[in-house]
């Protein structure tokens, strides 16, 4: 017997789609504008071992100059950003969900199990209820990467305004290498939070959706009695 059963609130629904096409515009418009200075690399004894966007990527996909741009998308977004996290973290206190998001004292070591389990090394996957433990660590570190995305972002916007949270940072040029990480764990997170949406199947990803799930209910099975027969 199917049954149909609520999973996903509608704020959460909301929060979450609504997020998605504002940080796709927000690390395209911060890409526009590191772009237009690409400085970041990794250099040793002189030599430079590593860069994250070599010359041959300028030259393949022929990327422009577009710093004003770039600025002008990422300043507006940044609004949109920080009031959809908001609304976002206010539900979850006010609802009482963030009790099925925040970590517990044995998540880290059954987020190691889940893995296992993902990666087809452990039989079988460790309890859950709502979120698994690799899912609350995860959602939950996203949560705090949003709140350094809008410090760090304050800090480099605007660092003599904000000079108190560019010192917390660590000076101008700190605070946006903290800026570009958070910006590379962000597109990590979108990855493999993808990957997970794949293999946990469309029935998942239509509970997102729909804010519903279809639930195969099995009926029990009465183990009658057998009388001895005389």
């Amino acid at each position: 017997m199917k049954t149909i059963k609520e999973k996903h609130s509608l704020a959460m629904r909301w929060c979450h789609w609504v997020n998605f096409p504002i940080l796709t515009i927000m690390i395209w418009s911060g890409m526009l504008i590191y772009w237009a200075s690409d400085t970041y690399s990794i250099t040793l004894f002189g030599h430079t071992w590593f860069k994250f966007f070599p010359n041959w990527f300028y030259d393949t996909f022929n990327i422009p100059k577009r710093l004003a741009e770039g600025m002008a998308f990422h300043f507006l977004f940044m609004w949109f950003f920080t009031i959809n996290g908001v609304v976002y973290v206010l539900y979850t206190i006010f609802s009482g969900e963030w009790r099925q998001l925040v970590p517990k004292r044995n998540s880290f070591k059954e987020a190691w199990q889940v893995l296992l389990h993902d990666l087809h090394i452990r039989k079988m996957a460790p309890p859950q209820k709502k979120y698994n433990a690799a899912q609350r660590i995860a959602y939950t570190a996203i949560i705090i990467m949003g709140f350094g995305s809008v410090i760090t972002g304050l800090a480099i916007y605007k660092p003599v305004q904000f000079n108190t949270l560019t010192w917390l940072c660590g000076g101008y040029h700190a605070a946006r290498i903290e800026h570009f990480v958070l910006t590379i764990g962000y597109v990590l997170f979108f990855i493999i939070h993808v990957v997970q949406v794949v293999l946990a199947g469309w029935r998942n990803f239509q509970s997102v959706v729909t804010g519903f799930e279809v639930v195969n209910d099995q009926p029990k099975q009465v183990i009658k009695p057998v009388s001895d027969e005389k």
